[in-house]
């Protein structure tokens, strides 16, 4: 039995849409953390804002005014919007002063310009092929813009020594979308698809290859600084200090005790430990 190529093609498409959905909720740990804390802490917004406005161009996409028998395209791609705003929409309400407004500024940008593009195209262009080349093009420029947008956390991986503001999941998620997505477009071959995810795939494994190499680093900075806060502040040198109130003063191992005596000049004891 020869199974065709169409039928290949939308079960991987399926598959892509599963892995898709994986890639949008993976930051959900990430925003239950953001909102239990009411703080953006360090994560950035621009990987969600370029994702929201990524989805929304695809929507435009898959309309069957534009590119027809896409709904594969189409659904996923709606879903990813909805999840998407609902993550920056949490991101404005724990975020404050200039961060606050540059994220509502973007936000409020993209929704003028995909609806400025949306009725151009509707209404100025008025075949298929030239809608699915307009919208296609954008859709190459801002899934790239996507892929491309973790580069911010990248950097901050490689500066700090530490993957803890780039979560592995959002990284697995995007590796395993952006290879179906890559196969889906070359079974029936669709440029505007096997571009950005094609440059999907290279950005996650580079993004997979910090976490190999600065997981371990991660690990030891997390511990360290839980031990700073329950024994005390780290010394250059690495000696742990303690200075309480009471005048015992911890130090590399030694305990000084200083008595002062109201009737004469004091004493200082040094206890060995």
């Amino acid at each position: 039995m020869v199974v065709s190529a169409d039928t290949i093609r939308t079960s991987v498409g399926i598959i892509g849409n599963a892995t898709a959905l994986v890639l949008f909720f993976s930051p959900a740990p990430t925003f239950r953390r953001i909102w239990k804390s009411r703080s953006v802490e360090q994560f950035p917004a621009t990987p969600y804002l370029a994702t929201l406005l990524n989805c929304t161009m695809w929507v435009l996409y898959g309309l069957p005014m534009v590119h027809p028998h896409s709904t594969l395209v189409l659904t996923i791609n709606v879903s990813g919007l909805v999840i998407e705003l609902v993550y920056v929409l949490v991101f404005l309400g724990c975020s404050h002063g200039d961060q606050r407004r540059r994220v509502l500024l973007v936000l409020l940008l993209e929704i003028a310009f995909v609806g400025a593009v949306g009725a151009l195209i509707l209404t100025l262009v008025h075949s298929h092929e030239r809608r699915s080349l307009i919208a296609g093009v954008l859709c190459v420029v801002f899934g790239t813009g996507m892929y491309a947008a973790p580069l911010a956390a990248m950097r901050q991986v490689i500066r700090t020594r530490s993957v803890e503001f780039m979560p592995l999941p959002l990284s697995l998620a995007s590796f395993l979308n952006g290879l179906c997505w890559t196969t889906y477009a070359t079974i029936r071959f669709d440029l505007f698809i096997t571009i950005p995810n094609g440059l999907g795939v290279a950005f996650a494994v580079a993004q997979l290859t910090l976490h190999m190499v600065y997981h371990g680093s991660t690990a030891r900075q997390k511990k360290g600084g839980r031990r700073e806060a329950e024994i005390g502040t780290v010394k250059p040198n690495g000696s742990l200090e303690e200075e309480p109130a009471n005048g015992v003063r911890v130090d590399s191992g030694v305990v000084s005790v200083e008595v002062t005596n109201k009737s004469s000049m004091g004493t200082n004891k040094n206890l060995e430990v």
